[in-house]
């Protein structure tokens, strides 16, 4: 597949980076030259200097045969003539563009073909904003993934010394939960993937991926580490797109407080808020969080647009008493660093992104797609179709199939019913099976397994 990715920016360099691994044809277009120099070097791909909405450019990148169109640059505008561009002139099939202003996402209808043609939507801001919702609605989870319209979730949680699970094997989870049913999709120890079975033991601080049906996730969290009560006060740093997106969809569940720097900007969003309190201050100033009665917050949420301001004053809200840090991170190399530490979770907008996108370019129909563990492994959401002489799955029970290493299924939904991965559970016609790759090398060979054979009509 030939994919035009428009935008060298952190979002696109990291699309780049993640469809070239998986030798994809990739052409990246931006105005930086030297970006793309350095990009080019590091990574197998094309580049193209020029602006990304210039027909000439355009041309001389392959818009005439390519076959998928990604326009994340900085502009929203310069995205949107793009992708008109590339319709009317070289008719590419698949166009997506990262649009940003919520200006244009209130005019409904306006993302026609008839008007602007762009087949997909992707909002970075829209998609953390979520994702730190649910983490929010999860105490103590490292991440949370819907799948199936959300009927099922897959969960990642640090096993803590005192969890009921810590020192047991897993087949002790259906003995004390004989009405629930789960399944670890997952566990990574010191960084290392482990292949689940019923008697591995769980160690604490061992990182462990579950998934279950959505009514049964907060039973199962309380296994892996003694429950934690609901979050009820939290703040959040930095009053950009994120911090008052998150700030108007949680102030009438939480107590929220939101710190701005700029004076005028945090007028502008005492106005505009209703339930939440809005700080004119330094999120990195001590005195002005402890005035603030920091040491009683339960989840700080650093969002703004500098790493180093959301990594110290995530740092310092821990120190000071913050039960979970949630901090948003673009430069992918401070995200191992500082993952796992005082900081409980990182989020990278990037990595958002690239799960956004990630579902339009798999070969088979692919529902949705989680980036996990910044981009090494991936939750895959895949559609069965055909029958059982033109599919490898439809009609074969779990234990029948025949799934690449480090490779399982956590979860079959069929309707509205969740049925977890036991090896007797026979996939049928429009199943959603929800598969965990712990190495992304074997997404090609998932791919080829929903494949439907060319004869099937």
């Amino acid at each position: 597949m030939k994919i035009l990715i428009l935008g060298a920016g952190q979002v696109g360099g990291t699309l780049a980076e993640s469809l070239a691994q998986e030798a994809f044809d990739i052409t990246l277009v931006d105005i930086d030259g030297e970006r793309l120099q350095d990009l080019g070097m590091r990574l197998d791909i094309q580049t193209i200097e020029g602006s990304a909405s210039h027909p000439n450019v355009l041309r001389k990148a392959g818009a005439d045969d390519a076959d998928m169109l990604i326009a994340v640059t900085s502009s929203d505008e310069i995205n949107m003539v793009a992708c008109q561009v590339c319709y009317s002139l070289f008719r590419t099939p698949m166009k997506i563009a990262r649009i940003r202003s919520s200006a244009y996402m209130e005019k409904e209808g306006f993302f026609h073909k008839n008007h602007m043609p762009i087949d997909r939507l992707i909002n970075p801001e829209a998609v953390v904003t979520s994702q730190i919702h649910e983490l929010l609605s999860h105490p103590g989870a490292l991440d949370v993934a819907d799948f199936a319209d959300g009927r099922a979730q897959l969960v990642a949680m640090k096993a803590l010394h005192n969890g009921p699970l810590v020192g047991h094997a897993l087949s002790f989870l259906r003995e004390d939960m004989p009405s629930v049913d789960t399944r670890v999709a997952a566990i990574f120890r010191r960084g290392q993937s482990i292949l689940p079975e019923g008697s591995t033991v769980i160690e604490a601080d061992d990182e462990v991926f579950f998934i279950a049906a959505r009514e049964h996730i907060s039973r199962v969290m309380g296994e892996l580490r003694k429950a934690e009560e609901a979050y009820r006060r939290i703040t959040i740093v930095g009053g950009g797109n994120i911090g008052a997106r998150l700030a108007s969809e949680i102030e009438k569940k939480y107590a929220v407080k939101l710190i701005e720097l700029n004076q005028q900007r945090a007028k502008v969003l005492a106005d505009r808020l209703d339930n939440t309190v809005v700080i004119q201050g330094n999120a990195t100033d001590r005195e002005l969080l402890l005035e603030e009665n920091i040491e009683q917050c339960d989840a700080f949420c650093a969002l703004t647009n500098d790493d180093e301001v959301n990594i110290m004053s995530s740092l310092m809200a821990k120190r000071l008493g913050v039960r979970q840090v949630i901090t948003l991170i673009t430069k992918p190399a401070y995200v191992d660093l500082v993952q796992g530490g005082e900081i409980d979770v990182a989020i990278s907008p990037q990595q958002a992104t690239t799960s956004s996108v990630l579902s339009h370019v798999r070969k088979a129909d692919v529902a949705r797609v989680h980036s996990l563990r910044r981009g090494a492994a991936e939750a895959m959401e895949a559609i069965a179709h055909g029958d059982a002489s033109s599919s490898n799955v439809v009609g074969r029970k779990i234990q029948e199939l025949k799934l690449p290493n480090g490779v399982t299924i956590g979860a079959v939904v069929r309707g509205e019913e969740v049925l977890i991965a036991h090896d007797d559970v026979i996939i049928a016609t429009d199943d959603h099976v929800i598969l965990f790759m712990v190495d992304k090398s074997k997404v090609a060979a998932v791919e080829r397994l929903f494949q439907v054979s060319l004869n099937f009509v």
